[in-house]
């Protein structure tokens, strides 16, 4: 009797090898859940984007992300220059410009036709 407590309290204490794969089984489908779902489309949705600001010349119209519309007057580095009224410039990070929507319907219009 006393064999069969000890040995029930060995078994009770040891770790059973296969909850420990079942761990490490669920961590990684967790890891790919979120890799599918949730990081490769902001990484493709970046990249996109990045290209759009690589692409935009002068004369594009564009939006900041503050919401001001404006055209594209001269294209530096790292800034645009944007004319959002006569006589009125602004120097602005690229990062906060986005192509018009207007601009980004008509180029994907010409990209059908082609």
């Amino acid at each position: 009797m006393l064999n069969f407590i000890f040995l029930q309290a060995a078994n009770a204490a040891a770790p059973q090898q296969g909850s420990q794969w079942s761990f490490w089984i669920m961590m990684i489908l967790i890891f790919v859940v979120f890799y599918f779902f949730m990081i490769r489309p902001q990484t493709k949705k970046q990249k996109e984007l990045q290209k759009q600001r690589e692409a935009m010349k002068k004369g594009d119209k564009v939006i900041t992300a503050g919401g001001i519309h404006g055209i594209i007057r001269e294209v530096q580095d790292t800034t645009f220059l944007i004319e959002v009224a006569k006589d009125v410039v602004l120097k602005l990070d690229k990062a906060s410009v986005y192509a018009s929507a207007e601009d980004v319907q008509a180029d994907a219009a010409n990209a059908n036709t082609k």
